[in-house]
């Protein structure tokens, strides 16, 4: 007869926290489907995936519903907790890098009471149209310290940023974009000895042609304009009505 494990000794697998980037869900990229990032390194760990990710969120809301949200509902260890967090805090106009600091510290506490794990990812520094500037030198820097005072793992996305892998915004993984970071977070998990079963790249299947090339470079020309377009008027609005409140 097979025994049964100690329930003390199973773990739930991965557990995430985050925004957009994290909650995934999008358009299809090739035919491949846009999944959440902490989704695919699961995959590739061969766990079972649970995320309290929210579109919009902010540290702030992490703690204020996700934390809450994953006390209620999500109770027990983990394998791997995720967090990325702060690209929606630093695009915003009130940025306040101390308010930052005390919410994600108070995600990684809770994270590291329940994973044997955490991963903290920082941010890309040509992050958002318009640019959110140098104040993302100033997030990962709070990111990094924090992390590595609570004995958390970091995946440095400082560089993480080509067409194929990033939205128009800047700001969005493409489907790509998030298997790419997912494998980078692998690396960085492989390197603290969590084995790879299977990379993400090989789960997906795609094929193109010259001409869905040619009408997706277009496509992309076009929202890159209408962006670069936007950025601008924003950019000069802000220098006739509040020119202290650029970044």
């Amino acid at each position: 007869m097979t025994s049964l494990p100690n329930p003390a000794d199973c773990r739930l697998g991965v557990l995430a926290f985050g925004d957009s980037i994290t909650n995934g869900g999008g358009e299809l990229q090739w035919g491949v489907a846009l999944q959440s990032w902490a989704l695919w390194v699961a995959r590739g760990l061969g766990l079972p995936f649970t995320s309290f990710a929210v579109d919009g969120a902010t540290a702030r809301d992490v703690v204020r519903e996700q934390l809450p949200a994953a006390e209620r509902q999500a109770s027990g260890a983990y394998d791997l907790g995720c967090l990325y967090i702060g690209v929606n805090d630093v695009r915003r106009l009130d940025w306040d890098a101390g308010r930052f600091e005390a919410d994600f510290r108070t995600a990684l506490r809770f994270l590291r009471a329940r994973c044997r794990r955490v991963l903290a990812v920082t941010a890309p520094l040509d992050l958002g149209r318009p640019r959110a500037g140098a104040k993302v030198a100033d997030l990962n820097a709070v990111i990094e310290r924090t992390a590595a005072e609570a004995g958390v793992l970091v995946l440095d996305l400082r560089d993480f940023g080509a067409r194929n892998l990033l939205m128009t915004d800047h700001v969005h993984p493409t489907a790509f974009g998030q298997v790419a970071i997912a494998e980078r977070a692998l690396a960085v998990l492989a390197g603290d000895g969590m084995e790879t079963i299977v990379r993400p790249s090989s789960l997906i299947r795609y094929e193109t042609t010259w001409w869905r090339r040619l009408r997706r470079d277009a496509t992309y020309a076009y929202r890159h304009l209408k962006v670069t377009l936007r950025a601008a008027a924003v950019i000069a609005y802000f220098r006739i009505r509040r020119p202290r409140s650029l970044p």
